[in-house]
């Protein structure tokens, strides 16, 4: 089973990936079918395996699993590098070699070529300048910091456990799920292409402002201003089109001449470092000499100036220079110049005075600039009229951006972004865990060294305004850190040229990789395109993506401007980082065992926060752009998403929180104001395992407003050992309606010898702790009047005995067939809600809540309450609706008159009726002698009848039989059970004496179910229960009536009754909300309370009934 554990990691992240697929594992044995005794025999012969080879199915030997272990090879999860899959036969030869990268070769040098980059070059002595030393250290601390802590963290992260190449993503996405990781992915994957852009840009503007100027599309020679700005920006887009097309091209075909020519881009810039080493040294005793023009104390524009001065003495005369032309309208002497260059001196300024001249003080301050001002040299004194305005502004060196402080974080910021490289070149390390550590920290620790002393030599060496003129234009138009080089400042200008290069082609090779192994995840679906690639795992599709979004960096064409938008991206996911560390330490779980131990979850809390600083800090606009990306892909990946279990941090965080939560549930019962229906909805499951009332579950989704707890139980009938794939083809059945139907929650599946039982545990057990459900929703049995379903009657009966006794709400509805689905919408209608007897507000709050759902949302509430011959009906209407507007609840309010009259013939017939249903019902079920006694005792009661004796001492004897007692002892509700328990059948008046005819209806049960609901219409339909021609008379039953129990008729009375109240004031209703009359405590009086409920709903097409869990669960008080 672990002989490929790459083939299972690959599997894992794969699109499909539901588990692998082993029947076995669906069994809670060892199926050993496959192989036969002989076989297993010689499988393990001289093995000593003999006791162990039942579980060698499914648990291999120790030494196969080590075998494994020893050969696994973790290559970049969802891309090969393009040598190895050049030739098959090849990559499966390397595919087993082991990795052969050390700690230098596989992480401190990549992460320092990746650190060590374009801003160094060509911003670096510009944020000195301008920020001032301090403010430049600050900077530089804060950020080196920032991504010291981030390294800690993910140094821990990378070694618990092998982590395959996928660097961030892969850490994160395992750390803090799917959702997280995806998010985190695509912004590391967003930060990586517009790094790209970023080199590019800065190759292009090394190309041509340093290199070759005479090369620019368009000419900005003589330009001022905007247009000057203008022109240089289209050169940038112009050129760095082309150059991105060309590299994206070298990556298609021949990515691999990338990888080899790494070191000799890294050889450049160490060279160049050590260049500008050497000039600072150089500088302590030999100073360059590099000459600045000042006009008073504003920098001037070098170019075109034959030497820095307004007139030079020639011979016996005054000749004028070109500086005198570029102020003054003529080149003689009495020429009309400038104001500012008449009233001020041309002066010489030796712009490297070096590292002992004591320039670090001048330079420690910032100088921050708005754009178009002119560079200005400090202490220098200066002639100026400001209502002058000024003039000759392309003779000055001027500032081309308005410069602050969070500017220059944010320009900053990815000069130190690239600690990630060591991990994602993990699959090549020899070990990783060992490697990554100690070659990200060093690799670290040396770039913020060396970015520290260069902000202190660069302040200590150089003036400011040099420092100050981003592209050298008072310097001849040299690089302003190449004048500072040795031996000469094209070392630094070839040099930043080639790492740039180098560094723009590894971006563009990186990010189709890293957007390919998210795409081969399959959890963010509209990039499963992006998965595919060439035949040698080449990502050609996410390469033209990563090229066409590198063309926004490009367009944008300003390397400032581009800057901030990749620091967001690399912020957001060294952010989350920290944060999967800090989580894993916090939550401590088990699995949690990094080799790195010099981590603390204060650090990586530490290090979230600078992250989270610092995107705020480079621009509040760009963070929340960034934000709101992440948040939307997200929510995405959350509802559309691939479901990944991948035992992440935020599971871990939801288990904590749950555990949390349900300790302080725990403490006590929820407020009335705080209740809200917990549902435990009792489903009925056919031969397929197929729920048989969907509609349950609509009803379950529409009362969920209160968003309270949904537990959906059902029940199979067997063993647990035996009739477990059963139970698990009914959960799959449930969560798959549970999904149809929006309902949120938990399914549960019951095994136990019979549905009694399984209904009673579901009632007991589900929920957790203080999180249980409060109320039971189950539908009406249907066919409870047939004996084959007389099991179904019990059970119902004994569902509400126990809910009543649990102190838990029931609710059940009738002809749950006709609810709604939760796609219908009903345009107008009422919910009548009929309020018999208080049970807590549940008759209240229900219709709230449905009518917070879509399908019942324009229907109206209207209350009626019945008053009886001693009520004021006034009185009440009045107030029901001050109860009502307490309660903040809009319903018509209308109270029923009942006034007491006397008991009907219908009345006496439908309890004789429900009565002889009862007694055949219970005569099925006795043994033959007592079927043959209870027959003899039926046909002597039936001929006493039939005779006018004495009905009370008919009643007493049987009374005395059964009871064994008096019923006038009995307190009143006793009364009442005994008298259920204890009721006379009135056979049939077909044949009275016949016991030929009750075995006939006690086999053939359907009769008495027609006889149940039989008028002078349904008689005709039923010949063989019809009344003979002398009984017709209804004062001849009057006998039977007389042995009736009173307690019977009296309910059946009132039943009937209210039914004809609600009917006619509900008929119309879309939905009838009514008191459920409390379970009878006798077993023999069932089939009766099932009568009075029929009799009650009869008529109506939706019936909702509802008894009250014993507490209040609504309230006036806020």
């Amino acid at each position: 089973m672990l002989n490929n554990i790459p083939d299972c990691e690959e599997v894992e992240g794969g699109t499909n990936s539901q588990g692998d697929g082993n029947p076995k594992e669906s069994s809670p044995f060892i199926n050993s079918s496959g192989s036969s005794g002989v076989e297993k025999t010689q499988q393990y012969d001289r093995k000593n395996m003999a006791l162990f080879e039942e579980e060698m199915d499914t648990s291999p030997m120790v030494s196969s699993l080590l075998s494994s272990l020893a050969n696994y090879s973790n290559l970049p999860q969802g891309s090969k590098e393009h040598e190895e899959a050049e030739n098959n036969e090849e990559a499966r030869k390397k595919v087993v070699q082991a990795p052969r990268m050390g700690t230098v070769m596989g992480v401190y040098l990549p992460c320092m070529q990746n650190i060590l980059g374009v801003i160094l070059f060509l911003r670096m002595t510009w944020l000195v300048g301008v920020g001032g030393v301090l403010g430049t250290f600050l900077i530089v601390f804060m950020c080196c910091s920032t991504t010291m802590l981030t390294a800690i963290s993910m140094s821990a992260i990378a070694t618990n456990g092998v982590v395959p190449a996928g660097g961030s993503y892969y850490m994160i996405s395992r750390s803090l799920g799917p959702e997280f990781g995806g998010a985190v992915g695509i912004c590391f994957y967003l930060g990586t292409t517009f790094a790209g852009a970023m080199y590019i840009l800065g190759c292009i503007e090394i190309l041509l402002i340093y290199i070759a100027p005479q090369a620019a599309v368009f000419q900005i020679e003589g330009l001022e201003g905007a247009e000057a700005e203008a022109g240089m920006l289209n050169n940038m887009r112009v050129y760095g089109t082309i150059v991105l097309s060309f590299m994206s091209l070298v990556v298609f075909v021949g990515v691999k001449y990338v990888n080899k020519l790494a070191l000799v881009f890294l050889a450049c810039v160490i060279v160049s470092i050590l260049a500008v080493y050497g000039g600072v040294i150089k500088t302590a005793f030999d100073p360059p000499d590099f000459p600045i023009c000042l006009l008073g104390n504003r920098t001037l524009f070098s170019k075109g100036l034959d030497v820095c001065a307004k007139t030079i003495d020639r011979g016996n005369g005054t000749i004028t220079t070109k500086l005198w032309r570029f102020f003054c309208d003529s080149e003689f002497l009495n020429a009309t110049c400038d104001e500012y260059f008449t009233n001020n001196n041309v002066s010489q300024l030796q712009g490297i005075p070096g590292i002992t001249s004591g320039i670090l003080a001048e330079n420690l301050f910032s100088t921050f600039m708005k754009k178009n001002d002119i560079l200005e040299k400090r202490g220098l004194p200066a002639v100026e009229d400001p209502d002058i305005p000024l003039a000759n502004s392309n003779r000055y060196v001027l500032a081309d951006i308005t410069s602050f402080f969070t500017l220059l974080v944010g320009i900053y910021f990815p000069s130190v972004t690239g600690i990630m490289a060591g991990s994602n070149r993990s699959g090549d390390l020899q070990d990783a865990q060992k490697s990554i550590p100690i070659g990200t920290i060093l690799a670290i620790s040396t770039t913020s060294a060396i970015y520290m002393s260069s902000v202190i030599l660069f302040g200590a060496c150089v003036d400011g305004v040099v420092l100050r003129d981003k592209f050298g234009e008072g310097v001849n138009g040299n690089l302003v850190i190449g004048t500072l080089a040795w031996p000469s400042p094209w070392v630094i200008v070839f040099g930043s040229f080639f790492s740039t290069c180098g560094a723009g082609l590894q971006s563009l090779t990186g990010a189709p990789r890293l957007l390919q192994a998210i795409a081969r995840d399959g959890i963010i679906p509209f990039l499963r395109v992006f998965g595919h690639g060439k035949a040698n795992g080449e990502p050609t599709w996410a390469l033209l993506l990563t090229a066409s979004i590198c063309e926004i960096g490009i367009i944008i064409a300003s390397l400032d401007s581009v800057a901030p938008i990749l620091s967001m991206f690399f912020l957001m996911c060294y952010m989350f980082v920290n944060l999967a560390c800090a989580l894993q330490t916090l939550l401590r779980t088990p699995n949690w065992r990094p080799r790195f131990k010099y981590y603390h979850w204060t650090l990586s809390f530490l290090g979230m926060s600078l992250c989270l600083s610092l995107m705020f800090i480079c621009s509040w606009y760009y963070a929340i752009v960034a934000m709101v990306i992440a948040s939307c892909i997200y929510k995405y990946i959350e509802f559309c998403g691939a479901e990944k279990e991948w035992g992440d941090g935020i599971r871990g965080v939801s288990l904590s929180a749950a555990r949390y939560a349900l300790m302080r549930l725990e403490e006590g019962p929820p407020h009335t104001k705080n209740w809200r229906p917990q549902i435990l909805v009792l489903v009925g499951l056919d031969e397929e395992q197929n729920v048989e009332q969907p509609r349950l579950l609509s009803l379950t989704n529409q009362l969920k407003a209160g968003k309270g707890l949904t537990i959906v139980g059902s029940c199979v009938v067997g063993t647990y050992l035996n009739n477990h794939p059963q139970a698990q083809k009914a959960e799959q059945s449930l969560r798959k309606l549970m999904e149809t139907e929006r309902v949120k929650g938990f399914s549960q599946v019951v095994i136990s010898s019979n549905l009694r039982d399984a209904t009673s545990h579901l009632i007991q057990a589900g929920g957790l702790g203080g999180l249980r459900h409060n109320a039971v929703l189950v539908s009406f049995p249907k066919n409870w009047k047939k004996a084959t379903d007389s099991q179904q009657l019990s059970n119902f009966i004994e569902v509400v005995r126990e809910t009543t006794a649990a102190r838990l709400a029931l609710l059940v509805p009738k002809n749950i067939a006709a609810y709604p689905s939760n796609g219908e919408r009903f345009t107008e209608g009422h919910i009548d809600v009929w309020w018999i007897v208080h049970d807590g507000g549940m008759l209240m709050l229900l219709p709230f809540l449905l009518r917070q759902h879509k399908v019942w949302k324009k229907c109206k509430m209207r209350i009626f309450t019945v008053a009886q011959m001693d009520d004021n009906s006034i009185q009440m209407k009045k107030d029901l609706i001050t109860f009502l507007y307490h309660l903040r609840l809009d319903a018509e309010v209308e109270v029923v008159e009942m006034h007491d009259s006397d008991i009907s013939a219908y009345t006496y017939e439908k309890t004789l009726v429900m009565e002889q249903r009862s007694q055949i019902l219970k005569e099925m079920h006795l043994t033959k002698n007592e079927r043959e006694r209870e027959i003899q005792s039926i046909t002597d009661v039936s001929r006493g009848s039939i005779r006018r004796k004495n009905p009370p001492n008919l009643h007493a004897q049987k009374t005395d039989e059964s009871a064994g007692g008096s019923v006038e002892e009995k307190p009143e509700e006793e009364v009442q059970l005994i008298q259920g328990m204890n009721t006379t059948l009135i056979p049939t008046p077909t044949n009275p004496t016949s016991p030929t005819s009750l075995s006939a209806q006690a086999v053939s049960p359907g009769e008495a179910v027609q006889m149940t609901w039989s008028d002078a219409i349904d008689n005709s339909k039923n010949p063989s229960v019809a009344i003979p021609e002398g009984i017709r008379d209804m004062f001849n039953m009057k006998p039977e009536w007389e042995n009736l129990n009173q307690s019977n008729v009296r309910r059946m009375h009132h039943a009937q009754k209210l039914n004809e109240v609600i009917v006619r004031k509900s008929q119309d209703a879309k939905l009838v909300l009514l008191n459920m009359p409390g379970p009878p405590k006798n077993r023999m009086g069932e089939e009766n309370y099932m009568e009075f409920l029929e009799v009650l709903t009869e008529g109506l097409n939706r019936v909702l009934l509802v008894r009250g869990g014993g507490r209040e669960v609504i309230t006036i008080y806020s």
